[in-house]
């Protein structure tokens, strides 16, 4: 069973899934600001956290079904469910695999697109340095995924997503990756799921294409997308404005596309 945790007694449940070289802790700055209205589960992924690795190579799929075993624990049949980054394929992955399940989906600074040629090959270069030279990977890595024009005032931020990185075991670390090379494309999901919608991207996001990705959204009415002037850790970035968005958007109603 997945490492979780629990907060709130709100009427709705919001589930959070982190991203690549992330934990439950990532969401801190945000929960103050989430809606009352929402209880949180928070989990940790396979292989970061507290959560033990359950495969050499853990696809979005495998993690979605270790996600639904605690849903199933805790008797949870509707939820609001969103992703960072790496969550957001694997609530995508559980959108396709458990649509009943979804009040909402949002993804969050994450994108329905597979790798492309370039990105692939560079996951699978990685491994051997993820293997043999961690600590290397994560402080080359976590600067460049915030916003370049904001590094000086983001610079604690910066060193607390760095910290949190270097306490993932690298073997989960490195299944991770082998999983995310593996993912599909995941647009079909937006163009047939009944649940609500929400996408929020950032302008200077490195990890995923953000232009491409929201003008290829499915026009369909039960979709809302934001892009936010940052990188691609909005929890940290623009903590109280995604908390907002994500407390105006599933619980009430505004405008397609509304750009900030």
């Amino acid at each position: 069973m997945l490492n979780f945790e629990r907060k709130g007694n709100g009427k709705e449940t919001l589930v959070l899934l982190h991203g690549f070289m992330e934990n439950i802790s990532i969401w801190h700055e945000m929960e103050s600001h989430l809606s009352e209205h929402f209880s949180l589960l928070k989990i940790d992924l396979p292989g970061h956290g507290q959560s033990e690795i359950i495969a050499e190579v853990q696809t979005m799929e495998i993690m979605a079904e270790e996600v639904k075993k605690v849903l199933d624990k805790l008797s949870l049949t509707k939820v609001h469910l969103l992703g960072h980054s790496m969550g957001g394929y694997t609530s995508l992955a559980f959108a396709e695999k458990y649509p009943e399940f979804l009040i909402s989906l949002t993804l969050f600074f994450s994108t329905y697109f597979p790798d492309d040629a370039e990105k692939k090959e560079q996951r699978i270069k990685s491994y051997r340095i993820i293997k043999d030279a961690f600590p290397h990977y994560a402080r080359a890595g976590v600067p460049n995924l915030f916003n370049p024009n904001e590094r000086d005032i983001l610079e604690g931020k910066i060193e607390t997503a760095l910290e949190i990185a270097l306490s993932t075991n690298n073997l989960g670390a490195l299944a991770s990756v082998k999983g995310m090379v593996e993912r599909t494309d995941k647009k079909h999901v937006l163009e047939s799921l009944d649940a609500k919608i929400l996408v929020i991207a950032g302008k200077h996001d490195n990890a995923v294409k953000t232009e491409i990705m929201i003008k290829n959204l499915p026009d369909r009415t039960n979709i809302k997308s934001y892009v936010l002037d940052c990188g691609h850790n909005g929890h940290w970035e623009k903590p109280s404005i995604c908390a907002e968005i994500i407390n105006t958007e599933l619980l009430h109603h505004l405008p397609k596309h509304l750009i900030l």
